[in-house]
Parts: C-alpha cells; sequence; structure tokens
C-alpha cells in the first residue's frame, strides 16, 4: 500500500487594492464572504489542505496587500512561491491594466526567473452590472502571456475553487519536475566516477 504523498506549497494572491484578494482567499478556505472591507498591510496567510490524485497538499496562501505604498515590501512575499493568482475587478479598469507591473514585480523575484513558473488569473466581481472589463479583453491578456484565466464571484463562490485548484495543480506539476530534475542530476555519474577503484 502506497502511501499518500504529502507536499507543501506556497501560493501568493496579488493584485491592485480592492480588487477582493482578501475575499477571495477566505471564499475557498472559509466558504465565508464579508460584507465589510479591510485593506491587508503587508501580507496575512492562510492554509488548507487539499487532496490531488495520490498526494495531499498543504496550500500555504499568502494575500498580499494592494496598496502601492507597501509595493516594495510586499514583494519579498513573493520569494519562495510556487504559484500566483493574479487578481483584478472586472468593474474597475485600471486594475487590469496594472497587471502587467504586477506579474513583472512577481517574475523579477522569482529565481531562477522563469517563464513555466504558474500563474492564473482571475477577474473577480462578475456579480456586479457595471462591468469595464470585457471578458475578451482578459481573455486576450492571457492568451498572450499563456496564463489560464477564470472569471470570478468571490461573493456568490462562482468558480472559486477552480481557479484556485488549477493553480495548485499546476504548481504541484512543477514541484514534481523540479524535484525530478534535481534527483536526475545528481544520479549522473561522470565517467571517471563510475569505475570503482580499489585499494
Amino acid at each position: 500500500m502506497n502511501p499518500r504523498k504529502k507536499v507543501d506549497l506556497k501560493l501568493i494572491i496579488v493584485g491592485a487594492i480592492g480588487v477582493g484578494k482578501t475575499s477571495l482567499l477566505h471564499q475557498y478556505v472559509h466558504k465565508t464572504f464579508y460584507e465589510e472591507y479591510q485593506t491587508t498591510l503587508g501580507a496575512s496567510i492562510l492554509s488548507k489542505i487539499i487532496i490531488l490524485g495520490d498526494t495531499t497538499l498543504k496550500l500555504q496562501i499568502w494575500d498580499t496587500g494592494g496598496q502601492e505604498r507597501f509595493r516594495s515590501m510586499v514583494s519579498t512575499f513573493y520569494k519562495g512561491s510556487d504559484g500566483c493568482i493574479l487578481a483584478f475587478d472586472v468593474t474597475d479598469l485600471e486594475s487590469f491594466e496594472a497587471l502587467d507591473i504586477w506579474r513583472g514585480d512577481v517574475l523579477a523575484k522569482i529565481v531562477p526567473m522563469e517563464q513555466s513558473y504558474p500563474m492564473v488569473l482571475l477577474g473577480n466581481k462578475i456579480d456586479l452590472a457595471d462591468r469595464k472589463v470585457p471578458q475578451e479583453v482578459a481573455q486576450g491578456w492571457c492568451k498572450e502571456k499563456d496564463i489560464p484565466y477564470f472569471e470570478v464571484s468571490a461573493k456568490n463562490d462562482i468558480n472559486v475553487v477552480q481557479a484556485f485548484e488549477m493553480l495548485a495543480s499546476r504548481a504541484l506539476s512543477r514541484y514534481q519536475s523540479i524535484l525530478e530534475n534535481h534527483l536526475t542530476e545528481s544520479i549522473k555519474l561522470s565517467p571517471d566516477q563510475s569505475r570503482s577503484r580499489c585499494c
């Protein structure tokens, strides 16, 4: 009997202030939505355990503050992350236009900087009527960068679980690939090492 593998993954959620990052996270982890709004200063962390295939994942999800004045401090939380949710508010064009900056900040902290770093984009607040960012525009942005896109509502719990679990799945695949490559590299023997000599 093969015991279930256990993997810890650090995920981050980033985006402009007020896009609903904290609400998305609380909806995913606790299945709750809070009407009152409080700005996240720095970062807060929530954990959730899920099962994907034969692996138990402990997701440590870092909710980062979106205020411009804390951006340099917040970006230090990106280091060591295994995946990222980029979030914007479909009723706020500026939050969408800032995505390139947020994405760039995250990729600059990933070592080594690589395009295979898992990201998903969430267009939040689809439950509101005054939409400013058309779905096609967001999908086009994602297609250019090869990032999955989800239209979500933290308030009505639409596509929240699917988005987080898509990221978790991609982060797990990347983690397993890195582990496999590391093991393969450490097992390779150079020709001089392959012959053992006695005495």
